[in-house]
């Protein structure tokens, strides 16, 4: 910079002027400006603008495992909407790793101007006691009631919806695939599960702990087999896919034999075989909406309020009615 306030006669001060778009220099400076930093191929340094201003112009961004879709598309819609507004965004994966997710979240936020937690695992308590000094943090599918920007999912209704559509169709055995026991949007679902068997005492929902990825879809075979149940709700649509796959190899028809939705409709779920049954998560504009909730903490506007949107179930040709009422 001082290259160019010597190119152009000027003092360093204006040249940051301009450079800042600072419209109070004059028009003949300006230009002067200008012409020296083009003839000299100048840039500004983000690191030098960092030191200077306290700030990185980078969020980071927590999840628990980016081979998930879901996440995949929330980071799409957070990154594009902090690059309209000059940030980058760091990722780190805690690979479903509690005691790894602390230590990750601690380590990039030091690096940044805040932090997104997407589905965040660790404990209640644990986390309400860090989001001090994560500040400012928005949260994503977690509600710790702490006083900090939630943007989430309502996987509670959404859930409803699905059990709803498969006792339409004259299911009274369910099986629920649970994903890992200290997800929070798991727990929403047992809500909803328990909600469902208290409104229809002649439904019978069984719980089989399972996971969140094709592999863990797969092994449950054998307990979806001895369960007895002609209808199968899993967790996310991995976990539906993987089932899929291994009830093909055993001969077992969808949804003749036994019917089986996901959650999230991930962008392969229109075209398993048969397409699945699942529920519509909006993932880029839960993106959107965090990045909202951030960019409000940064500039120290009004308080972010929360945000929640609702899944909606789509119907497709995994379910279909039980084998006893056809």
């Amino acid at each position: 910079m001082a290259d160019v306030a010597r190119h152009a006669g000027v003092s360093l001060a204006t040249v940051s002027r301009v450079m800042n778009g600072n419209p109070s220099v004059d028009p003949a400076l300006a230009d002067r400006v200008r012409a020296a930093v083009a003839s000299l191929n100048y840039t500004a340094s983000p690191l030098a603008r960092s030191l200077v201003s306290g700030r990185t112009q980078t969020v980071s961004v927590v999840v628990p495992d980016l081979g998930n879709p879901t996440f995949q598309a929330i980071l799409r819609g957070l990154s594009r909407a902090a690059s309209r507004s000059g940030y980058h965004v760091l990722v780190a994966d805690s690979a479903e790793v509690v005691e790894e997710e602390e230590v990750l979240a601690v380590a990039s936020r030091r690096r940044t101007d805040g932090i997104v937690l997407c589905a965040p695992r660790m404990p209640e308590e644990r986390l309400a006691t860090l989001l001090p000094e994560l500040a400012p943090v928005v949260l994503v599918n977690r509600d710790p009631r702490a006083g900090v920007p939630v943007v989430a999912a309502d996987y509670r209704s959404g859930l409803t919806e699905l059990l709803e559509h498969l006792a339409a169709l004259g299911h009274r055995r369910i099986l629920y695939l649970a994903g890992v026991p200290w997800s929070a949007s798991n727990a929403h679902r047992l809500e909803a599960v328990e909600d469902f068997r208290r409104a229809n005492p002649g439904a019978r929902v069984d719980e089989v702990p399972c996971g969140v990825d094709f592999d863990a879809g797969a092994a449950v075979l054998d307990d979806v087999l001895a369960s007895g149940a002609t209808a199968v709700l899993a967790f996310n649509d991995l976990v539906a896919m993987g089932l899929l796959s291994a009830l093909a190899a055993s001969g077992v028809r969808v949804p003749e034999d036994v019917s089986v939705a996901g959650f999230d409709d991930i962008p392969f779920a229109a075209y398993t075989s048969p397409p699945l049954t699942t529920a519509t998560v909006p993932a880029e504009e839960l993106g959107e909406k965090a990045w909202l909730g951030m960019s409000g903490l940064i500039e120290a506007r009004d308080a972010p309020e929360s945000v929640y949107l609702r899944p909606r179930a789509r119907i497709r040709g995994s379910t279909g009615p039980a084998p006893s009422a056809r």
